[in-house]
């Protein structure tokens, strides 16, 4: 593994679309009580689906501690295509803690950008925070990737998509925030991403989906399925919240064009009509250590199918259930008919949506040509 420090602009690696082959998936197996109530019972559950569901069609890495090995080697000891990679690590959003890759079509690198927990001193969601700041290049060094080194530049995974043509899209509301980089203008961060994503523009979305406590990450409201072509988390109601944030995203990608010039398509892809909040059970099992932001009865939670995942062959789409089944239908006939040739897989993803994210937020893809 080879950290290069330097990075000329223009070397030929660019992050591909999501939508490309990988070599495999990267996830956390989850247990901070914080973020995973009631001891991370019910999250494993559906990670599990989730794990299960991936390894259909690629490898998955599956980071656990030393907490958590034993566990997860039970789950998965009949399923080859789930590798069990010991890295300490502080929470399991692997989007946003594990490293974001490269290619130039031949080979792959990574790249360690600098993890603060979503905003550090300023709004970040928890005090410590160093082990996951470390994991990229443990990721990294275990399987003998070479990486760029983006640090002390402050990004999360979620806070970015590309479509593998020259097009990186982000919000305003994430990377604009004063706990990212305070010290970097638009310009400067938008320079950045193109330099170290390989890509000629930057699709600066205004906001995100209401109350995401990521500072609003893209990947919760708008994804490329396509070349020129996107999913925008949507709301009919001009009451709800969301309404205006998604009205303004609409508004913004109907008058731009990607890096290559062409119009962009959208489709809305509907939020859940009832919103999904934390409930009385769900408080009773959080466990908050000092300095860990904290949830309320009755909190709104992130709830999109925006956040879903390419796999191989699939699409790994959140559902919410309960008084949310006719727009999960909704949501699985919309990818349906916009994801061809592809699977839908709907996972019943309440057990995530607690901890703060969901199904994307907890999967990194790892593009073909990674592994040696």
């Amino acid at each position: 593994m080879i950290k290069i420090s330097s990075l000329p602009k223009n070397d030929g690696f660019f992050m591909p679309a999501e939508y490309s082959q990988h070599d495999g998936t990267i996830l956390i197996f989850p247990e901070r009580k914080g973020s995973w109530p009631h001891n991370a019972v019910p999250a494993v559950k559906t990670f599990t689906e989730i794990i299960n569901a991936i390894s259909e069609d690629e490898k998955v890495f599956l980071i656990v501690s030393e907490n958590t090995e034993e566990k997860a080697k039970k789950i998965f000891s009949e399923n080859k295509n789930v590798i069990i990679t010991k890295i300490p690590q502080d929470d399991a959003w692997a989007r946003d803690t594990a490293p974001t890759f490269v290619t130039d079509g031949k080979s792959v690198r990574g790249i360690n950008w600098r993890f603060n927990a979503w905003g550090g001193d300023f709004d970040g969601l928890y005090k410590d925070y160093d082990k996951d700041d470390r994991l990229a290049v443990s990721f990294m060094d275990s399987i003998d990737c070479d990486y760029y080194d983006a640090s002390p530049f402050v990004l999360e995974g979620g806070s970015i998509h590309s479509d593998g043509e020259g097009t990186t899209m982000t919000t305003e509301s994430c990377l604009l925030s004063a706990g990212r980089n305070p010290d970097l203008s638009k310009e400067e961060i938008t320079e950045t991403l193109c330099k170290y994503l390989g890509g000629e523009k930057v699709l600066w979305l205004p906001r995100g989906i209401y109350n995401d406590e990521t500072n609003e990450h893209v990947d919760n409201v708008c994804a490329f399925i396509g070349p020129a072509e996107v999913v925008l988390a949507w709301t009919d109601d001009e009451t709800d919240p969301q309404y205006p944030l998604s009205k303004a995203c609409y508004d913004y990608l109907s008058s731009e064009t990607d890096a290559k010039g062409r119009k962009i398509t959208i489709h809305k892809l509907p939020i859940p009509k009832t919103p999904v909040c934390v409930s009385e059970e769900d408080m009773e099992g959080y466990v908050f250590e000092e300095g860990e932001d904290v949830r309320e009865i009755g909190e709104r939670l992130a709830a999109s199918y925006v956040n879903f995942y390419f796999s191989n062959n699939s699409v790994i789409l959140p559902q919410f259930s309960g008084e949310n089944e006719e727009s999960d239908k909704l949501a699985v006939s919309i990818m349906e008919k916009l994801c061809k040739g592809r699977k839908i897989v709907p996972i019943k993803a309440r057990n995530i949506i607690v901890g703060g994210g969901n199904i994307h937020c907890i999967t990194q893809q790892i593009p073909k040509g990674a592994l040696k």
